[in-house]
């Protein structure tokens, strides 16, 4: 079954777009085919797993993919491994939940071929329980995944971003995006990254406020739905606003209880 992703045909040429797709997966079996197939026209694939125990290494090896092992790594390490290891020179930047668009491959090949310093955001159309999601600030998610690969991004265990001095340019194509396919994935990837969210706010050595429990959770809600519209996506929007409020709780909750474990922990090495 290797090999199983088909040959660009699309456009005005059927050679491939020299770029390096380069994907940071975990337990992501059930997804990394659809990613992987949306990008038929790459130049290469590589897939850099980070100790994944469903079988998405296999999956993927046979979609296609050049798979990296890199376990323990955040998501910004998986992709700089990735990164690091790029047959081409220009690397696009991907998720397992996201979908390469129509139309990218064409304005991706035009902008390495004219262009060797910019580097290239790309708007990511979100979805959420089966529908597009336009307000509540998920309608304006533009993110930088086309780039020079002399870059690398910062190894935050959340929200990572590419550290570069380039000019930001922007391409027309979109990548669709989805983040939850169910509550039952909504509540497993809040537990994992609530947790991820502590630990980088400790080593920055940002203090666990109690006061931040009462005031950001109900601040992210009416943000979202007052300032950026979320009700006008029905349902979904104001079940998403009240979601996000959740999530910011359980972020500076386990903040909190973090920050208390390692105090007592350091109480008890002193007086020992």
């Amino acid at each position: 079954m290797t090999g199983l992703r088909v040959p660009y045909s699309g456009g005005s040429s059927a050679e491939v777009v020299p770029v390096s797709v380069v994907i940071p997966t975990l337990n992501e079996a059930a997804h990394i085919a659809g990613c992987i197939c949306s990008v038929p026209w790459a130049g290469e694939v590589l897939v850099v797993d980070g100790g994944s125990t469903d079988g998405t290494r296999k999956v993927a090896s046979e979609f296609g993919a050049r798979v990296l092992s890199h376990p323990g790594a955040t998501i910004g390490g998986q992709r700089n491994e990735g990164v690091g290891a790029a047959k081409y020179p220009w690397v696009f930047a991907l998720d397992a939940d996201e979908r390469a668009g129509v139309g990218l491959a064409e304005e991706i090949r035009r902008a390495i071929a004219e262009d060797q310093e910019h580097v290239y955001q790309i708007r990511r159309r979100n979805h959420f329980l089966g529908q597009e999601v336009r307000f509540g600030g998920w309608g304006s998610d533009w993110v930088v995944r086309l780039f020079p690969g002399r870059y690398r991004f910062s190894e935050r265990r959340v929200h990572e971003s590419l550290r570069h001095t380039a000019t930001v340019c922007r391409l027309n194509s979109t990548i669709t995006h989805n983040p939850y396919r169910s509550l039952a994935d909504f509540k497993r990837k809040m537990d994992r990254y609530s947790a991820w969210f502590a630990m980088d706010e400790i080593e920055r050595g940002s203090p666990a406020r109690v006061s931040k429990l009462v005031t950001r959770p109900p601040a992210r809600f009416l943000r979202m739905i007052c300032l950026q519209g979320a009700f006008l996506d029905g349902w979904r929007g104001i079940l998403l606003a009240w979601l996000s409020a959740l999530s910011v709780f359980h972020k500076y909750r386990a903040l909190v209880e973090m920050s208390e474990s390692r105090q007592a922990a350091d109480c008890s090495v002193l007086d020992a």
